[in-house]
């Protein structure tokens, strides 16, 4: 039995219809990484179960979250007159990039490959994927810091929104469409930071303190790629194919209303974490900005997966994640002062969403697997000898 029923009978019977749909147009994806992963696949054990693919590409991302947070806390590791990063971590954490970046791409291989293909492994896989956004983000945050040629954690805090909401765009299409389309930027991000982890260990950290051309230094670089990849591509073409399917009546949902229900708890999960982050008497950010890019990751990790379970059960979405009603609360103590210690209430709320966000996790999982009659991590099946 699960340990709490978080997908209903209707959304259990949608799940029974579900066909998988994504259209992947990128040529790095469609003519590098796929080829790439389609030798590689090749290698696995036709016993590997593609969760537990999907699941080791997921802690590769965590084990360098964690990696870099021992030795750069703060971020403050890569500024000038302090310890750097050793050569070696960012050795490893290309090396772990690229092996999680290689199973997000091989899981699904190995899933038609086994015959093992269930709704079960594309909602892991994405909502996983939905997770990992704040561990790389983080992580890459580290080769820049916020040093006098960094980026501030104010900066970080906002570019990491942009990052958020261009994820959840591709499931709103989806959710809207019924056809996934796949992100350009995401392949190339991931090789991308691969690359930049590898030079950073041979030139060091303080090659990025040159600026490129005049004053324009390598970060504002890494700024201008992300906000200008989300607003000039991934935001236009999500409007256009979700407006395209409305114009033609191929719209999953009635009325525009309802195609952009999905949108409502994270815009109201982005306004009260920018609440704290202005109004916080101890100005959390700057003293914990590592915790608190990880409890609003976690906590959109937690709305993101909702909607996923929506559009792939093709029913309508919540309205209200039930975890903001906490973090309300939450937030209303913290600007207030009313809490003597903020940082210590940072903690203690960071924990419970991560907790909160497992729970839910595990007992989507054990749901479905008890629905399908499947193990998540086995391709044997639970009634056979």
């Amino acid at each position: 039995m699960a340990l709490y029923e978080y997908v209903t009978q209707e959304q259990l019977a949608g799940f029974d219809k579900y066909k998988y749909s994504a259209v992947d147009s990128n040529p790095l994806s469609v003519y590098v990484m796929h080829p790439f992963w389609n030798f590689v696949v090749k290698f696995l054990p036709t016993s590997l179960a593609p969760n537990l693919i999907t699941f080791t590409g997921f802690m590769f991302l965590v084990l360098n979250f964690l990696m870099l947070a021992f030795y750069d806390f703060d971020f403050t590791a890569s500024a000038a007159a302090h310890v750097h990063v050793p050569s070696l971590v960012w050795v490893s954490a290309g090396i772990f990039n690229f092996l999680a970046y290689t199973l997000d791409g091989v899981d699904g291989k190995q899933a038609r490959r086994t015959n093992s293909s269930t709704p079960l492994g594309e909602l892991f896989d994405h909502g996983l994927d939905s997770w990992a956004c704040i561990y790389f983000v983080a992580t890459v945050y580290s080769i820049f810091g916020r040093g006098e040629c960094g980026v501030g954690v104010a900066t970080l805090y906002y570019i990491l929104w942009v990052v958020l909401f261009s994820f959840i765009l591709s499931h709103w299409e989806k959710y809207n469409t019924g056809i996934l389309f796949l992100p350009w930027g995401y392949d190339i991000s991931q090789v991308t930071i691969s690359l930049v982890y590898m030079v950073t260990a041979v030139v060091g950290v303080e090659t990025w303190y040159e600026p490129i051309l005049f004053h324009f230094l390598y970060r504002d670089l890494f700024t201008f790629m992300i906000i200008a990849c989300s607003f000039t591509v991934t935001l236009p073409m999500s409007l256009y194919n979700v407006l395209k399917a409305y114009r033609s009546n191929t719209l999953k949902h009635s009325n525009l209303y309802e195609a952009f229900l999905p949108f409502l708890s994270p815009v109201l999960l982005f306004i009260l974490s920018t609440i704290w982050v202005v109004f916080s008497p101890s100005n959390i950010l700057e003293l914990q900005p590592r915790t608190y890019y990880l409890m609003v990751g976690t906590a959109f990790a937690n709305v993101t997966c909702k909607l996923i379970v929506c559009q792939m059960s093709n029913t309508r979405c919540q309205a209200l994640s039930w975890l903001l009603l906490p973090m309300s609360l939450v937030v209303a103590l913290a600007v207030t002062g009313v809490v003597a210690s903020e940082t210590l209430l940072l903690y203690l709320w960071t924990a419970a969403v991560i907790l909160a966000h497992i729970h839910y996790g595990v007992s989507v999982v054990q749901q479905l697997s008890d629905h399908f009659n499947i193990f998540a991590f086995s391709l044997k099946k639970p009634n056979s000898d």
